[in-house]
Formats: C-alpha cells, sequence, structure tokens
C-alpha cells in the first residue's frame, strides 16, 4: 500500500483508501440513510480519469491487479469536490472591500476592477491564482463569470484546460449602465460570444455559458441576441444574476415597466431552462419560483455574500415548497471565502434566520450531487458512482485540534459532517483532485 503523497500520478489504475460518502438523491426528500452512499472502510479505484469501482476495502481489496497502487487516506473523508455555482475570478482581487451595499460595491470596486482584464497576461495570472484557491478550497467544477473582454475569458479557459478542469465560464455581456471602458454592444457581445462558445465549448473538460450580467446592464436587443444563442446552442449553459437586492429590484422596475417581475425578464427573451442558473434569487414571489421549478431553472445561494452586503436572506423553504433547483455559490468577490465549507455553514444560518433547518447531509449533497443534477451534470461530476469523472477530494476531520477534539466525540456522520462545515476551512481540505490527478496537497505543516 503506498504512503500518501503527490508523488503518485494515476496513469494507469489506483485506488484509494478512506471513509468514501458520497449522495444518490436529496436528504430533504428521502431519509439520510436511503440518500447516501457511505463506507466507513472504503476503496475508491480510478482508471483513466473515471471512477471504475467504488466498495468497501475488504470486498475490493483482492481483487486488485498485482499493478494497482493503493494511496492510503484512512483516517480521511474521501468524497466528490464541491461545485460552485456562482462566483466571479476578475474579483478576486477585491475581496472584503467595504461598500454600503451591492450597487455602490460595483461603481467604487467591481468596474475599475474589471477594466484591468483586457490585459491578457493580467487575466492568466488571476486566472492561475483563482483555480489555485478553488482547488485548495477542495472545488472542482465551478459557474465563473469573466469580464466584458473576451480576453479574460480565453486567459481563463486556458489555464483551466491546461489543469484538466471540469469548468463553466463566459464572458460578460453588457451594453448599458456601465461605464464605457466596459461596454459592448448587442452585435458585439453576441459575436465574441458565439466565437468563444465554437472554441472552448467542449474542448476537454471546458463548457461555456452565456453571460448577461443582469438584466440592468443588458438592453433588450442584447438581451434578445442572447436568447437567439441560447436557441441556437442548446446545450450551453445560461447565467446572470436575479433580484439580489431592493433598490436593484425598484432599477429592474423602471427599466422594464412591462414585465411583470425581474424573472419574466429572462424568461421573456428565453432565458430559463435547464443549465441555466441564476445568483441570489431573493426577492421572488411564489409564481416566479413556480416557473423557475417549471423550466428547471436553478437558483443559486449566495449567503456569504448576501450577509456582506446586506442584500437578505434567502427563502429555502419557499424555494423546496416550489420544487425549485437550488445550488450553492461562494460568489466571490462579494462573497468572503472560496471555502464551500463556510459557505455552508452560512447557509445554515441563513435558513435558521427563517426558522428552516438545513442538515449536514443535506448541505453537502447541495454542494455535490445536488448542484451536478440541477446544472444538467447528474453521473457526470458530483458523485463517486462508477463512470463519473474522478474529481475528489480529501476532507480531513482531524485539520485544526478544535476539529479534531471535536470530532473525536462525534456520534454520527450527520455530526461529523456538521462539525467539518462549520469548524472547517482550506485547511481541512487534504487534498484535491480532477480528473483522477492529484491537483492540490496541503501541506502538513500548513
Amino acid at each position: 500500500m503506498q504512503p500518501i503523497g503527490g508523488a503518485v500520478r494515476p496513469d494507469g489504475k489506483i485506488a484509494y483508501r478512506a471513509q468514501l460518502l458520497y449522495f444518490t438523491a436529496s436528504p430533504e426528500q428521502i431519509a439520510d440513510g436511503d440518500a447516501t452512499v457511505y463506507l466507513p472502510d472504503g476503496l475508491l479505484v480510478v482508471h483513466d480519469g473515471h471512477v471504475a469501482q467504488i466498495g468497501d476495502y475488504q470486498a475490493l481489496a483482492a481483487s486488485l491487479g498485482a499493478d494497482t497502487s493503493v494511496v492510503d487516506w484512512r483516517g480521511k473523508l474521501i468524497m466528490p469536490g464541491f461545485i460552485d455555482t456562482h462566483l466571479h475570478y476578475p474579483q478576486t482581487d477585491i475581496i472584503a472591500s467595504p461598500a454600503e451595499g451591492l450597487l455602490p460595491w460595483l461603481e467604487t470596486y467591481t468596474f475599475p476592477e474589471e477594466s484591468r482584464f483586457q490585459n491578457s497576461g493580467h487575466a492568466a495570472r488571476t486566472a492561475q491564482f483563482f483555480l489555485d484557491e478553488l482547488l485548495r478550497c477542495g472545488t472542482t467544477t465551478a459557474l465563473v463569470y469573466c469580464t466584458v473582454h473576451p480576453e479574460s475569458a480565453e486567459a481563463f479557459f486556458e489555464e483551466s484546460h491546461a489543469r484538466q478542469l471540469r469548468m463553466v465560464a463566459g464572458k460578460v455581456m453588457m451594453d448599458r449602465n456601465c461605464p464605457d471602458y466596459l461596454q459592448d454592444t448587442a452585435e458585439s457581445g453576441a459575436r465574441d460570444s458565439e466565437a468563444l462558445i465554437q472554441r472552448w465549448h467542449g474542448k476537454g473538460r471546458q463548457m461555456y455559458a452565456l453571460t448577461p450580467r443582469f438584466a440592468p446592464t443588458s438592453t433588450p436587443e442584447q438581451l434578445g441576441l442572447c436568447g437567439e444563442l441560447a436557441q441556437r446552442y442548446q446545450d450551453v449553459f445560461i447565467q446572470s444574476h436575479l433580484a439580489e437586492n431592493t433598490a436593484e429590484m425598484e432599477w429592474v422596475k423602471q427599466l422594464f415597466p412591462d414585465h411583470r417581475s425581474y424573472l419574466d425578464i429572462y424568461d421573456h427573451f428565453g432565458l430559463l431552462r435547464r443549465r441555466a442558473a441564476y445568483g441570489h434569487c431573493i426577492w421572488l414571489d411564489e409564481t416566479d419560483r413556480h416557473r423557475m421549478a417549471e423550466t428547471g431553472t436553478l437558483a443559486v445561494h449566495c449567503p456569504t455574500s448576501n450577509l456582506f452586503l446586506g442584500s437578505g436572506l434567502f427563502d429555502f423553504a419557499a424555494a423546496n415548497a416550489a420544487g425549485v433547483p437550488v445550488g450553492l455559490g461562494t460568489d466571490v468577490g462579494g462573497g468572503t471565502s472560496f471555502s464551500m465549507l463556510q459557505t455552508m455553514a452560512a447557509a445554515h444560518n441563513v435558513a435558521r434566520m427563517s426558522g428552516h433547518h438545513l442538515s449536514a447531509h443535506t448541505l453537502f449533497y447541495l454542494a455535490t450531487e445536488g448542484a451536478a443534477q440541477g446544472l444538467d451534470l447528474g453521473g457526470q461530476i458530483g458523485t463517486l458512482a462508477p463512470g463519473a469523472e474522478a474529481d475528489f477530494i480529501v476532507l480531513d476531520p482531524q485539520a485544526t485540534p478544535l476539529l479534531a477534539r471535536r470530532t473525536a466525540r462525534a456520534d454520527s456522520l450527520e455530526e461529523m459532517l456538521f462539525a467539518l462545515l462549520t469548524l472547517g476551512d482550506d485547511r481541512a481540505v487534504a487534498a484535491t483532485y480532477a480528473a483522477g490527478r492529484l491537483r492540490h496537497e496541503r501541506s502538513p505543516s500548513v
């Protein structure tokens, strides 16, 4: 059995021994035990970047060939890599910037920072750091906003492709109500987006998302052309912002007086469907939620951002009652952490404020299998089931003295998972694998 270490390279078949966990359904809809596959001493067999087998160690070990290395992660928990369904890589350097709210924050920090991404070198350096940070926090797939500049998307995809990561990203489309230096036009935004789709969507593990920033910064002409691209390219993703705060809601009413709601604007232009993901979704009504459920459109809850900017509290109970698919997003840089563990902890607290309880099982599901299903990528990512892409992480319940002390007293899997999300951060991620290759390993001294 091989020791833990970065020297092991999965060029052939490699097995990993640890506690294993993944989800097959929502724990809120099915009892935790029936929604969960948990193996206290399991073996995960990876071949050619995919999961080949998974099972109990004692049952599978004897069937391994002599040429199969076994990496020993006993004492740790292996689970699918996290899926972050909403964040902005060009905002990496303005995380933790003070402002009175969303719109002042955009004007003071976001727009000036995004102007730098016309420079390909700056974009490439930021993309490198950004992806390093995601992997350090255990995130193996993300829905990423670039800037209005095609160069920013090119730089991001180049770096992600070199690392063989499963990423979804897009050039922002924005032709009004923003600084002149960040404006495209309806025609140039559509033309640049289509060129990026043809170059990057489906290249290796890269996937493209049509990305109108939000309705106030796109003219009806731009949203119409975006809808035409969505119709032409049925398997691309769509991402934007929706109903984040009350000042934004009033602005939208002034700009689009003939529409029933903010959501109705996107619906009118054909931008609600499977593979469409909208960040925030706080100020929705029952009709909006039922329409999202009907179209399979993903609502992305961004709790650290919503708390930081004072935007409001996402209503989990109402979303669940309507059957809306829900994902979690860090929303860096409005969000305050790249860590999905910290984001899960914040989501738990936001739900408690409205009297709704989210179990640790549910939160880990939302960050893995739930997100994959909501993005129409079920069976491909977010799971350890055979045939899935081998994107997985190794969590360390003893990563910090406090975490070790608390998990030593855990009487159930739920207690251990709850301690990990409540007390954990990037230090709890011992290793991150993408397409079966080790992409991050935490130094024991860090």
